[in-house]
């Protein structure tokens, strides 16, 4: 007897409709799954046989077929056991009912025949939603989660025994509904402000500038000097994220697995701070099943790279990619997965290996060799990426022991969303462009127009104070949001000194 049971997978952070086949039939005892299926679907075998006969069910012994179509994309995960589960029952007499075309049915069994939750739920609820199924049995744990999708009833079952009763119509389980306006303004909150910061008043003005044009920040300053704690607080004071926005990055962090339990949808823009000695595939993502690496899960929020000239310079090169695009293209012999990878990049690195030159507290101990050779780790194409580069220096005692707090980052955030606003309006004849940041060099011939006066004034900048050629466009960027900070329709001087200023790393500094 032949029985079908809709499932659903997920390929990239994206899903799509499984049909679960299950044929029983009069032949020697065996058990067969088809339809490309991973490790983890070949295992399902034996928890489902445990999980039926311990739920007071009958397995048969009798040559059962398990079809998971479409058959020539690969399945993996421990989400079919529950609906190869109730295919076997259902092909087998032990329930009514052999086709069930609008519920999706989702979750691992443990041996006992309790249901374990499983990643990716929200991108097969908004899939499933999407394409007119109606109802959808998730495991308790995933049922906030599935609930976002909003378009379609979400039932929580804890047994194996409980999915089949509610299939059945024994036992009634009430619709799992959630307020997703609620979640969203509750969940919006940082656990860090920027008036936890003391002094740095000149790098707090650089981050502001970044957040408020989306450009890639570098801090350069000695240990101590506060560059993690100021990078830690970037997110607090981008503009807020938007619902479409949060589902999208929630559902990057669920396919991932990364999604904290109780935590339905991920509020606030992320923030990753990797370790130096992450691996490309860490990084950018892969494996032989590819997987979001961290420049996904830091997508629409902040990718941190503390200590960045330790990182390995192959591990560096591969960034440059997702920063152009904002998406990165995993390529496997048995498939190819994008996943988006929108982020701004922070970065922050001593400015000599011991950590103290040009620091007054203490003495540096490396040669100018040893100097530049540091500051080479980080490659000219990489630099090119990277708007601001701005000097921290080490906070004195008089800061330290203030007890004046600095602004908000509510207030801050406030001047970042009027200059962010200022730039949608300039750019919404533009898909793909929605701040400063991503403007091409056409473009930033047309927008960032400036008179003679700060013509002069950047053109000493470029002749005499040893400026790169490439932080020209970068400059006039970078002043066109600090322009738009101060509300002004045209650049202006002050505001191309401003910017000059934040190329320190263009200049020899460090020698």
């Amino acid at each position: 007897m032949l029985a079908k049971i809709v499932s659903a997978a997920t390929s990239g952070i994206d899903a799509y409709k499984v049909d679960v086949e299950a044929d029983v039939q009069q032949m020697l005892p065996s058990f067969v799954t088809v339809g490309l299926p991973d490790a983890a679907v070949k295992e399902s075998k034996e928890r489902v046989q445990s999980a039926i006969k311990n739920s007071d069910f009958f397995f048969p012994a009798k040559k059962i077929t398990i079809n998971l179509a479409p058959a020539d994309i690969k399945k993996e995960g421990s989400g079919f056991d529950l609906p190869i589960a109730v295919g076997i029952l259902a092909a087998t007499g032990q329930i009514l009912r052999d086709e069930y075309d609008e519920i999706v049915m989702v979750g691992e069994l443990a041996l006992d025949g309790q249901i374990r939750p499983v990643h990716g739920i929200l991108p097969m609820a908004i899939h499933a939603s999407q394409n007119g199924l109606k109802k959808m049995i998730v495991p308790v744990e995933n049922a906030k989660e599935a609930a976002m999708a909003q378009e379609i009833e979400v039932y929580p079952v804890k047994t194996l025994t409980d999915a089949i009763g509610f299939l059945e119509g024994a036992i009634d389980i009430a619709q799992f509904k959630i307020d997703i306006d609620s979640v969203f303004e509750q969940s919006r909150r940082y656990d860090v402000d920027f008036s936890d910061v003391r002094g740095q008043e000149s790098a707090k003005r650089a981050l502001e500038v970044s957040a408020a044009g989306g450009h890639n920040i570098i801090l350069v300053g000695p240990p101590g000097s506060g560059k993690t704690m100021m990078a830690r607080r970037l997110p607090t004071i981008l503009p807020n994220i938007s619902l479409a926005e949060a589902l999208e990055t929630t559902k990057i962090h669920s396919v991932a697995g990364r999604l904290p339990k109780d935590t339905p949808l991920v509020a606030t823009r992320p923030f990753r701070d990797p370790h130096h000695t992450i691996s490309n595939a860490g990084l950018i993502g892969g494996g032989s099943i590819p997987k979001p690496g961290e420049v996904s899960l830091a997508h629409h929020g902040v990718l941190f790279l503390d200590e960045i000239a330790e990182f390995r310079r192959e591990v560096l090169e591969v960034l440059r990619q997702p920063l152009e695009d904002g998406l990165v293209t995993i390529s496997r012999a048995a498939m190819s997965l994008t996943y988006p990878a929108n982020f701004m990049l922070g970065a922050a690195m001593n400015p000599c290996p011991c950590g103290y030159h040009g620091d007054n507290s203490h003495e540096c101990t490396c040669s100018p060799a040893q100097i530049q050779k540091y500051m080479s780790r980080l490659s000219g194409p990489l630099m090119d990426r990277i708007d601001i580069h701005i000097e921290v220096p080490a906070v004195n005692f008089k800061e330290l022991s203030s007890d004046a707090s600095g602004e908000k980052s509510t207030v801050i955030r406030d001047r970042v969303n009027r200059a962010r606003q200022m730039q949608l309006d300039r750019f919404k004849e533009f898909d793909s462009i929605f701040c400063n940041a991503h403007m091409e060099s056409q473009m930033i011939r047309e927008v960032c127009t400036i008179d003679e006066k700060a013509k002069s004034l950047l053109k000493l900048a470029i002749t005499k104070q040893g400026l790169s050629a490439r932080a020209y466009d970068r400059i006039l960027k970078v002043s066109r949001t600090i322009a738009d900070l101060d509300a002004a329709d045209q650049i202006d001087t002050p505001h191309i000194a401003e910017a000059i200023g934040y190329r320190s790393l263009d200049r020899n500094l460090w020698m």
